[in-house]
């Protein structure tokens, strides 16, 4: 079986280290204002940190500079691709082809991804992009197995194919939405979107031969969210997958936190890991249990096995976690005394259940609380509540453990 890339969001500099660290073979970063994620942070000293590091340890790393753009942009378009041409990222994805012919003018050396923003949903796509110099195309999510195993089998042999298989799916077609300009002054395609396909609604009816009359339909006390999509998951598929040979696999999310990449990067890492290792024995339950920790909304395999699949919206706009939560970053381990620094994201206090979420690992080491110590005076406390950025606890660690782990809550 050809190695598959799993290919992680990376929105700072940090998150980029998170993300190799539980196993992400690259990962995929904004330049500051020309990608579809302008409030991710990523400032050029961090891209470039970002480019340095990953390949220090043999990474990869994808800028992202797919924007649709205005005339205006192309100055600072321009002076991009200079830097980039200079840095040597392993490949820039882009749509626009106004912005790719600048691309392949100015950073002739990098390699060209086509974002799934080009919407490439076609053998005749793959072809094209191919002939005008693509190293690499991402599908549109909207495409089925059926659809990419035709790809697979009959594209140019050199071409890269990349697809998504975990993350948030927009409510527009791969992501070409004009919604979020119209309510909020905010365009997507430029990368400030609102997410207004997340909002609640309220649903009036109005009757036919009363025009004006509008008459509430009753939802709940937070509206509906009839937009809001579900997000996708791909663990089952992971073995069709890397049967039909799909070169990258891709997580969703810069926006999202260390926690989530940490543990949607590691459950995919030991999945694809396990089944390369042992393809009969693979037991998609388990991996998924491990997801289903950190989602915020409901599950879905989207379009990927069935294009008649109903099961893609979450009308409740339900965003959030019952049962687990964020619970802090380590910072520095004391093997001698079992104690670590903890950077806290959430309450913790004495006798609270803690999951330790190992790199390479998939099943957590789960332990409770049993002391905790101010960070800066050493006094034992009961409890301890974020307050300031960067706020700091020491907890005791009967595990083992290494700088940048991260820490699950149970609620």
């Amino acid at each position: 079986m050809k190695k598959v890339e799993l290919l992680a969001p990376a929105g700072s500099f940090e998150k980029a280290k998170i993300a190799f660290l539980y196993g992400a073979d690259a990962v995929y970063c904004g330049t500051s204002s020309l990608s579809l994620r302008t409030r991710a942070d990523m400032k050029d000293e961090d891209l470039e940190n970002t480019i340095k590091y990953a390949h220090s340890i043999n990474k990869k790393i994808y800028v992202t500079l797919n924007i649709f753009a205005w005339d205006e942009k192309y100055e600072e378009i321009i002076e991009m691709a200079k830097r980039l041409e200079e840095l040597k990222p392993d490949g820039i994805i882009a749509s626009d082809v106004g912005v790719i012919e600048t691309l392949k003018q100015y950073a002739p050396s990098v390699p060209i991804n086509v974002s799934t923003q080009a919407n490439i949903i076609s053998l005749q796509d793959c072809k094209f992009w191919y002939k005008y110099g693509a190293k690499r195309v991402i599908m549109a999510r909207e495409m089925n197995k059926e659809q990419l195993k035709y790809i697979m089998e009959n594209k140019p042999k050199e071409l890269e194919v990349e697809i998504f298989i975990h993350g948030a799916i927009c409510f527009a077609f791969s992501g070409r939405c004009f919604l979020s300009d119209f309510l909020a002054g905010r365009s997507a395609n430029l990368g400030d979107c609102a997410q207004s396909c997340r909002w609640s609604y309220n649903l009036y009816a109005e009757e036919k031969n009363n025009p004006g009359e509008l008459m509430p339909i009753e939802t709940n006390e937070y509206g509906t969210s009839i937009f809001s999509s579900k997000d996708l998951c791909l663990i089952k598929e992971i073995p069709e997958i890397i049967e039909m040979g799909i070169d990258s696999m891709k997580i969703e999310g810069r926006l999202k936190t260390e926690y989530y990449l940490a543990s949607v990067i590691n459950v995919y890492r030991n999945a694809i890991d396990d089944y390369m290792k042992n393809p009969k024995e693979y037991d998609y339950k388990k991996y998924l249990k491990e997801l289903e920790k950190v989602k915020t909304r409901g599950l879905t395999t989207f379009y990927f096995n069935d294009r008649n699949n109903k099961d893609i919206q979450e009308y409740g706009g339900r965003q959030y976690n019952e049962e687990y939560e964020f619970g802090g970053k380590i910072i520095e381990y004391d093997q001698e005394k079992d104690r670590a620094i903890i950077e806290i994201k959430n309450k913790l206090q004495l006798g609270d259940t803690l999951e330790l979420i190992e790199p390479y690992k998939l099943e957590p080491y789960v332990f409770k609380i049993e002391k905790l110590w101010d960070a800066d005076t050493g006094e034992e406390i009961k409890e301890v509540s974020p307050g300031v950025k960067g706020q700091k606890v020491i907890l005791n660690m009967p595990e083992k453990c290494e700088k940048d782990w991260i820490i699950r809550r149970g609620k």
